[in-house]
């Protein structure tokens, strides 16, 4: 069974140890739970990211984007990325923290024109496709809400929603990571009582797709009721805090 947490904690002295050690980023703190769109408002209004703006020297022109599962809010980030960055940029982003499991292609839908990584140049209907060599100042505006996919097959689906435009402090990196929802605490389909650390994606669709590795050793020692068992052929992914979790080889 899920537990559904659309939350995410932001503790700011932690946070931004961390992520300037890995990214030289600045991210505002906070000691406090926010739901995706409350952190969303709080980055926008933050006076202590304000005082960080106010007293550096040099600036670059960032947008401010949400991305959340289309189908599944409760997965979400909020990010900025500068202007010159390309579509491409921010897809090998997305690739790399939510969705990339075996190179599949990917596309965005920006107003009605779709931009994919690939452009197949032989369409049966509609205007081909764009390539994603272009920058984000060339296609994004604020307000806008974005389609992205992966994998044209099992395909996960994502919406962003471009919140703002601004200048900051300029980083090292073309993104920076702001927030994120908490891991979504799932609870073993066996047991009911343990933290599930496996999904079986043949059932990630019914009521019991979730295993511990307790009852994963159980079932392997042949030590579980025999109307409990993996799929014939089947196989265990690990639960991730992504909503491309189950799906493909994603792990």
């Amino acid at each position: 069974m899920a537990m559904p947490m659309n939350i995410s904690i932001i503790d700011i002295k932690e946070e931004i140890r961390q992520w300037q050690r890995a990214q030289e980023n600045i991210v505002s703190i906070v000691e406090k739970e926010y739901t995706r769109t409350g952190m969303l408002k709080h980055l926008q209004s933050c006076k202590k990211r304000m005082e960080v703006c106010e007293n550096s020297e040099k600036m670059s022109a960032y947008y401010e984007l949400m991305l959340y599962g289309t189908y599944n809010k409760d997965y979400w980030l909020i990010i900025q990325i500068k202007e010159n960055a390309t579509l491409e940029c921010l897809d090998q982003f997305i690739r790399d923290i939510w969705v990339e499991c075996c190179g599949h292609l990917s596309a965005f839908d920006i107003e009605g024109v779709r931009y994919e990584q690939i452009p197949d140049n032989d369409f049966l209907w509609g205007e081909p496709a764009e390539d994603m060599s272009h920058k984000l100042k060339e296609v994004f505006e604020v307000g806008m809400e974005i389609g992205y996919e992966y994998d044209f097959g099992s395909t996960t689906e994502l919406t962003i929603k471009v919140a703002d435009y601004y200048k900051a402090p300029e980083q090292k990196e073309n993104v920076t990571i702001l927030s994120r929802n908490n891991p979504i605490q799932f609870t073993c389909s066996v047991c009911g009582e343990n933290p599930a650390v496996w999904i079986d994606p043949m059932k990630m669709y019914d009521e019991d797709p979730f295993w511990c590795e307790e009852c994963l050793e159980k079932y392997e020692n042949g030590e579980l009721d025999e109307e409990i068992e993996v799929e014939e052929g089947g196989y265990l992914l690990p639960v991730t805090n992504s909503p491309r979790m189950g799906v493909c080889g994603y792990e």
